[in-house]
């Protein structure tokens, strides 16, 4: 798929009305008095060492998305950045989870990784014409730059004006690419948010224009820093945005952990 049409600064962003309409509350124009849906879960769901302390002893690998649906309303896929999931596999997933259920799903390594978003209109349309079988149990797309890759304004330009209507995400692990933000918001493109235990999350409000798109992937979590990360998610559902909060894998039955408190206490703090 080739680029069509005239050039990204000769034109409205490509796609932003459309994203927009995908967001499901641009029709309220994000109005203050409707909340914002919080979609919070974990980075990936079929661990068999979750056996036992998130899913019930004897659970098999084919009952373990339908479980964990009744428990959250979303999920980070990590391994489509490795290889594409087959037709099979994405329509069990859509038929496993019930309405409103959201999968998020990194984008493949060719994208990010070996184009390094240069000329990519083909390859996210192949992987967006995979992902769109899961229907409107689509989430956001998670294009996750690699940390060589430095700002270059006009390479992001090129790739946002060919991106086709989805809901996206973009992760940059360089720090030049903190320019970037009010490009990606214009575009209707959000800023992801990261913390590892080397790279702390920076303070401050959160981006959410158009949602927030929070990625929690430090080895553990206190009482304390979930009830910092509930205080900073507040304001941003209570202005009408949206949030994808995702907690790491690792660990027996952590991350569930984790992701429940947090949707406790956000639940506690919300009118």
């Amino acid at each position: 798929m080739g680029r069509r049409g005239p050039g990204p600064a000769d034109r409205p962003p490509a796609g932003v009305g459309d994203r927009e309409a995908l967001l499901g509350r641009r029709h309220p124009c994000h109005d203050a008095r409707v909340p914002g849906r919080l979609y919070l879960g974990t980075s990936g769901f079929a661990y068999d060492e979750w056996v036992g302390a998130f899913y019930p002893e004897g659970t098999r690998r084919e009952d373990m998305l339908a479980y964990y649906a009744e428990r959250f309303p979303t999920v980070e896929v990590n391994y489509t950045f490795r290889r594409y999931p087959s037709e099979r596999t994405l329509l069990a997933w859509r038929e496993r989870v019930p309405d409103g259920f959201r999968f998020a799903l990194k984008a493949n390594q060719r994208i990010t990784h070996t184009l390094r978003l240069a000329d990519a209109d083909e390859a996210v349309g192949l992987f967006l014409e995979r992902a769109r079988l899961l229907g409107d149990r689509l989430g956001p797309i998670l294009f996750q730059c690699p940390p060589s890759l430095r700002y270059d304004r006009t390479l992001l330009e090129r790739f946002l004006g060919g991106l086709p209507p989805v809901l996206a995400a973009m992760e940059f692990r360089h720090p030049s690419w903190e320019e970037a933000r009010d490009l990606l918001a214009e575009q209707g493109v959000a800023w992801v948010v990261a913390e590892t235990d080397e790279r702390p999350a920076p303070d401050g409000e959160l981006a959410a224009d158009p949602f927030a798109f929070l990625r929690l992937r430090r080895t553990s979590y206190g009482e304390d820093e979930l009830r910092a990360w509930a205080e900073r998610l507040r304001p941003v559902l209570a202005a009408g945005r949206d949030a994808y909060v995702y907690f790491k894998h690792e660990g027996h039955g952590d991350a569930p952990a984790f992701a429940r408190r947090l949707g406790e206490l956000l639940a506690a703090e919300r009118p």
